[in-house]
């Protein structure tokens, strides 16, 4: 995909604090922390994958379905037909 080489080293550093968080919730657990920290620390990383997953996605939709410069409809369709496949997937 274009628009993720593009923005690489921005998805990167997302990927890499997600990865932070991650291990902090990792560490919370092996340190018994109280369950409202874990559940915080959940939260967080939850809110990190979706904001990741909001960013690419909407790259992806300007980049293969709403680009003007996009005249072929099955090009375009299968742009869209990717998106419905990951949001299924996404939102099960």
């Amino acid at each position: 995909m274009s628009h993720t080489i593009e923005h690489k080293s921005k998805l990167l550093k997302r990927v890499r604090r997600i990865r932070g968080q991650v291990e902090a919730l990792e560490r919370a657990l092996d340190a018994e922390k109280g369950c409202a920290e874990v559940l915080h620390q959940i939260a967080a990383v939850r809110g990190a994958i979706n904001g990741l997953m909001a960013e690419v996605l909407e790259d992806h939709v300007y980049t293969h379905i709403a680009d003007p410069d996009i005249t072929d409809a099955k090009e375009r369709s299968h742009g869209a037909d990717v998106l419905m496949d990951v949001l299924r997937v996404y939102l099960k």
